[in-house]
């Protein structure tokens, strides 16, 4: 295999990376929008960083991040959006940025 087909590769596994961790505190922040008629509400997570997603079995999880604590900000309509103690898995994309110790939008520590 030649090395622009590796790194396509792993480019392609890079981007499946998902991180999960365990909800520690729901912060609700009454900033509202409307989809489809409904009205969800932004909420900031508080997450206890625990492994990566079952999908990707041969991921090792960096030893820094195991019990890091992070904020994700994600829209919430239904009560059992709510539950402590759920896990919840990041996008591919916040997975990359935390991996990177780079803050987004979506994202914080």
């Amino acid at each position: 295999m030649g090395n622009s087909e590796e790194s396509q590769m792993s480019a392609a596994k890079a981007s499946d990376r998902r991180l999960k961790g365990r909800v520690v505190a729901v912060e609700k922040t009454g900033k509202t929008v409307r989809r489809e008629g409904e009205t969800w509400e932004k909420c900031i997570f508080k997450l206890e960083i625990t492994r990566f997603s079952k999908r990707t079995p041969e991921e090792v999880m960096p030893l820094h991040l195991g019990g890091k604590m992070v904020k994700v900000i994600r829209y919430c309509l239904y009560d059992w959006h709510y539950r402590l103690g759920i896990e919840k898995t990041l996008s591919p994309e916040e997975t990359e940025s935390l991996l990177r110790g780079k803050r987004t939008s979506t994202i914080t520590w």
